[in-house]
């Protein structure tokens, strides 16, 4: 049962988040006016505003004009959904823990979409993050099976993880943006949470995905060392590593080197 209520949370999330997607780099109210079609500008129906079910019986059309509707709606609809029941997965004994990790996939999501339309991470979601999350892990802290040295770790993660970004970013200007250095931040504090193995393979996962897919758009697609990748993406994907295998990929390094 909740798996499927995590799954029903996710997807409404998920709605709202193609919501800020779209209109957050914008500069527009998530608010008003309604949804509305780009192209000419009709009113959505609450009926044609039902998460997945409705573009797939407007068949990824705008009934009004026809205009194709980018499947990267429902895609992230789903994809929210996924991510939230994953959570259940991760920490079934945990349910005070849910709230915090919900949160930090919804913003992975939209941060990670954001990054790839317009390159560039909005301090509006990042910075609210700082203390949303603060009071997410907190809380879960407080009531829930994990202890103040865990807070103290996620901590030490956050300041660590945004001193390695600043430190990058001050060293070779234009090379890493200071929203990446935000970002790192809230990153370090959730993986710090989890564990030390988590933060390192979470932070060393992003660099290894992100240079792995910069050579391959020089090898494919003609891309230069002067290209701008965005790198927002592979910080979010490096972190879910951490988050899913971070602790026990540490292990079996340390294995190997003990």
């Amino acid at each position: 049962m909740m798996y499927v209520i995590a799954g029903i949370l996710g997807v409404i999330f998920g709605s709202f988040l193609n919501v800020v997607i779209w209109r957050v780099p914008r500069g527009k109210s998530l608010v008003r006016p309604g949804s509305a079609c780009p192209k000419c500008g009709a009113n959505v129906l609450p009926r044609d505003n039902v998460p997945i079910v409705s573009w797939l019986l407007l068949r990824g059309a705008c009934r009004a004009c026809k205009a194709p509707i980018s499947a990267r709606y429902p895609l992230v609809e789903a994809g929210t959904a996924a991510a939230f029941v994953v959570v259940v997965l991760l920490f079934p004994h945990d349910p005070w823990a849910w709230p915090a990790w919900w949160y930090f996939a919804a913003i992975g999501i939209a941060l990670a979409m954001i990054d790839l339309d317009v390159k560039r991470l909005p301090s509006v979601i990042i910075l609210p993050s700082y203390v949303v999350g603060g009071v997410l892990i907190s809380l879960a802290i407080a009531l829930g099976p994990t202890s103040l040295a865990d807070g103290a770790r996620a901590t030490i993660g956050m300041a660590s993880l945004w001193a390695l970004y600043a430190l990058l970013a001050t060293l070779k200007p234009g090379g890493m943006g200071w929203g990446d250095v935000r970002l790192a931040g809230v990153l370090g504090g959730y993986l710090g949470w989890l564990g030390v193995g988590s933060l390192v393979v979470g932070a060393f996962a992003a660099f290894l995905l992100g240079a792995v897919w910069s050579v391959g758009l020089m090898l494919l697609r003609g891309a230069t060392r002067k290209s701008r990748v965005p790198f927002g993406p592979w910080m979010i994907v490096g972190s879910a590593v951490g988050v899913v295998w971070g602790e026990s990929l540490w292990q079996a390094y340390l294995s190997l080197i003990v």
